[in-house]
């Protein structure tokens, strides 16, 4: 009995040890994230006032016009943020497949490295690069004219398909790696026994590559959708005007004589899509994971 009572009191002990360690971070959480979220929650529902700054009384119309003027950038948004997904999965998966199933560990990491490897240069740097390809007088435009393809230069800059082209281009390696990861643990036998059962090659993927690799296509798919519906430098710098996206409506609302609390109302409307594709993240892993 009292061997139970000194292993209860040290359980304990450990307990309150446990939390006064992570009190720090539970303290920098609430001031840097919940706080500040807190904070754009309430000014989101403020008049604007001169200079677009926030203030009372309370009032709703800032989300109507989020779900009303706006609603068509909010819908273009999540349209490119989920046809980047989609693109980066169709591209990513046969790239993380190829390399995870080099036999030479070399081979395998040099291919891993040059996945990588753009992440070494400044995002910046890298879509002003794409507007020197896809000007009208880029190296694009100038191989199509060259070649005979097209009598003049191509509209590629300034266009959504320009937005598309970069927001798969920043993102595909976070598509890549955890696919890689989770293909890298596949056990190819399975492989073998669905063929000995009678499975062809599309039949087996189908059927047992892709179910158990899911995980990391769930993954690869929250990691890139996420971070494309708020993008707002790729947009700005290669969409224009026809590439507006929710993020540049946001940072011009804060700039100069913006609206506050109207861009705090898209803030928010933007974290709930981010939270409810996380839910469907989570969610469709835990189905995953019980299946």
């Amino acid at each position: 009995m009292q061997a139970v009572k000194i292993v209860t009191y040290r359980f304990r002990r450990l307990q309150q040890n446990g939390f006064f360690l992570a009190l720090p971070t539970i303290a920098w959480l609430f001031i840097f994230f919940v706080l500040p979220l807190v904070i754009v929650l309430v000014v989101s529902f403020m008049s604007r006032g001169r200079g677009g700054v926030a203030l009372l009384p309370f009032t709703l119309q800032h989300y109507e016009r989020a779900f009303g003027v706006f609603f068509i950038i909010l819908r273009r948004s999540i349209g490119l943020a989920g046809m980047t997904t989609i693109v980066c999965l169709l591209v990513g998966y046969p790239l993380a497949f190829f390399i995870s199933t080099r036999r030479r560990r070399l081979v395998q990491q040099i291919t891993l490295f040059l996945v990588i490897l753009p992440f070494w240069t400044n995002f910046l740097i890298r879509t002003y690069a794409w507007r020197i390809l896809l000007g009208e007088q880029g190296t694009i435009n100038g191989l199509l004219l060259s070649l005979g393809l097209v009598d003049e230069p191509l509209t590629l800059l300034n266009t959504q398909f320009a937005v598309l082209v970069g927001l798969v281009y920043g993102f595909l390696p976070f598509m890549v790696l955890p696919i890689f990861a989770s293909v890298e643990r596949f056990n190819f036998r399975y492989v073998d026994a669905a063929h000995d059962l009678g499975a062809n090659d599309v039949r087996a993927f189908l059927r047992v590559v892709l179910p158990l690799t899911m995980p990391g296509v769930l993954a690869g798919c929250a990691l890139v959708f996420i971070p494309s519906v708020g993008a707002f430098v790729t947009p700005d710098l290669l969409g224009g005007t026809k590439g507006l996206m929710i993020g540049n409506l946001i940072n011009k609302q804060f700039g100069g004589s913006g609206n506050m609390p109207l861009g705090s109302a898209l803030s928010i409307v933007m974290m709930a899509v981010v939270m409810l594709s996380l839910l469907v993240y989570v969610l469709a892993n835990r189905r995953d994971r019980g299946a």
